[in-house]
């Protein structure tokens, strides 16, 4: 049996979001339509809407805000470092943490050539910018360990190559209570790698 044209459309746009298959959108398109009232629809429907047309890229770092510069670039008592991170949900991991007082840079993005993802479609551009204007003592990027990441951390590395700034890459390896039988090779080489003096 097929479905009504306004169920299946709705399916499919749930299909859109990552991780999200054919069962799942169908259970969501049915809960919309069986469980949430109009109001919650309309609500949530705006609320699609707001984030499309309210929510920008700050024009300093990247993050995701609502303001032309973000709270954290606002903040003239931060440090004058940068962790460079891949997106906006990066620069929330780190701000949870407490323990970082610089700024950020959000690539949006990481180089991937086999995607056909290159240097000029991240945000790299406006990285030497600031760090001129900023006067920024320390970079730290924080790509993750993947091929990309690796990747886009060494493109990163060069790019700076010629400027008395230290560039410094996060430590990755096993996560606390972790065990070593099952970490992979990566894991385990970051972990030598990242060791530190007892």
């Amino acid at each position: 049996m097929k479905y009504p044209k306004a169920l299946e459309k709705l399916i499919e746009s749930f299909q859109i979001y990552p991780g999200i298959g054919p069962k799942t959108a169908e259970r969501l398109a049915f809960f919309t339509f069986l469980k949430m009232k109009d109001e919650d629809v309309i609500s949530f429907s705006k609320n699609l809407l707001r984030l499309k047309n309210e929510l920008k890229y700050c024009s300093e770092c990247g993050v995701l805000t609502d303001e032309d510069k973000c709270e954290i670039c606002s903040d003239s008592s931060r440090e004058r470092r940068l962790i460079i991170v891949e997106g906006t949900k990066d620069v929330n991991v780190f701000e949870k943490t407490g323990q970082f007082f610089g700024r950020y840079h959000v690539l949006n993005g990481l180089i991937s050539p086999l995607n056909g993802v290159g240097p000029e479609d991240i945000n790299l551009q406006s990285l030497l910018k600031r760090v001129e204007n900023e006067k920024i003592e320390e970079i730290i990027v924080a790509t993750s360990a993947t091929i990309e990441g690796e990747m886009t951390a060494l493109y990163i590395k060069n790019l700076l190559e010629n400027r008395s700034i230290k560039v410094s890459r996060i430590g990755y390896g096993l996560p606390a209570g972790g065990d070593i039988e099952y970490a992979d090779e990566i894991t385990l080489i970051k972990a030598l790698e990242g060791r530190k003096e007892m």
